[in-house]
């Protein structure tokens, strides 16, 4: 897989499909890869180019030095855009992901094609919990806190139905650099765009899981209501409702890129 280097970090990411189709973005949760968007490139493939990057700190991507914000991840998205040559993409992301996409949608609309949020928040979770988990990384280690961040991801009928996903998502989380998860932790912790989402302009679609704790359908309700126009879905899904409920997640997705 090919990176590209940006003035501060290398970038891991994966560009398939010819050349000429509208772009598809896919931005990775906290503590996952690109690999968690494989079942949409799969489909969307048949209609558009898709692009998939590891987030600074995940993946195969750099971990620099923290605190990160979502700013400086944005403008990674920007950086590697402009390396490859692309000038507008239409954008999915999950929960951290789409805190990258809200801010793409204030700061470089003009970049933007439509916008996909993802069981996402303009705020996720309080300080004291992102500084609890912080703490549980610096002292443990990400397998410390890998279990219950599963938990989080999917639903215990999920869980046992489908072990094999579950397992491998685990791994690519329990193998995240500590560094770079924690940078991001810092950089979901500060983010707050509450009072910024009437400024977003692009046709924007809000999804959201039924049985998702960590971002529940109030703060996708809470997006679709704020910014202007927006639609809403809800899946029956907890955290990663692209994986657990990844063929109607894909219809939702696809209704909308084709309205």
């Amino acid at each position: 897989m090919p990176f590209a280097d940006l003035p501060d970090v290398r970038i891991h990411y994966a560009l398939d499909g010819p050349a000429g189709r509208p772009v598809l973005t896919f931005s990775n949760s906290l503590g996952a890869d690109f690999s968690m968007w494989d079942f949409q490139a799969a489909e969307f493939q048949k209609s558009f180019r898709i692009l998939r990057y590891d987030t600074r700190g995940h993946g195969k991507s750099s971990a620099t030095p923290g605190p990160y914000s979502i700013a400086q991840l944005g403008k990674d998205v920007l950086g590697l855009l402009d390396a490859l040559h692309l000038q507008q993409i239409h954008f999915c992301g999950l929960s951290m992901g789409g805190m990258i996409g809200m801010w793409f949608a204030v700061n470089v609309p003009e970049r933007l094609g439509k916008l996909m949020l993802c069981n996402t928040g303009a705020k996720i979770g309080t300080a004291e919990v992102w500084r609890s988990r912080i703490e549980a990384v610096r002292k443990a280690g990400m397998k410390a806190i890998a279990p219950a961040v599963i938990e989080r991801w999917f639903t215990p009928a999920f869980r046992a139905r489908n072990p094999a996903p579950v397992t491998k998502i685990q791994k690519t989380l329990e193998e995240t650099d500590p560094y770079g998860y924690i940078a991001c932790c810092a950089a979901v912790r500060d983010f707050d765009f509450r009072d910024q989402l009437s400024a977003i302009s692009v046709r924007t679609l809000v999804i959201s899981g039924a049985h998702d704790p960590a971002t529940p359908p109030a703060d996708g309700k809470f997006l679709a209501q704020h910014i202007p126009a927006a639609k809403y879905s809800e899946l029956n899904a907890a955290h990663l409702s692209n994986m657990e409920d990844g063929v109607r997640f894909n219809s939702e997705v696809g209704a909308f890129l084709s309205a």
